[in-house]
C-alpha cells in the first residue's frame, strides 16, 4: 500500500483534491437551496402582510 501512494503520489494528491472540492459544491449547492426557501418563505409572508 505505501508503494502505491509513494509511486502515484501526484494522483493521490488529484484524488484528494477533487474530494474537497466535491464536498464545497455540495455545501455552497445546499446552502443557495436553504436560501431560496427562505427567500421564498419571506416573500409569501410579506404578500401576506401587503393586503
Amino acid at each position: 500500500m505505501i508503494d502505491f501512494l509513494s509511486l502515484n503520489a501526484p494522483y493521490v494528491v488529484l484524488v484528494c483534491t477533487l474530494i474537497i472540492w466535491a464536498g464545497i459544491a455540495f455545501y455552497l449547492m445546499r446552502t443557495d437551496r436553504k436560501i431560496s426557501q427562505l427567500e421564498h418563505r419571506l416573500n409569501r409572508y410579506m404578500e401576506s402582510k401587503k393586503t
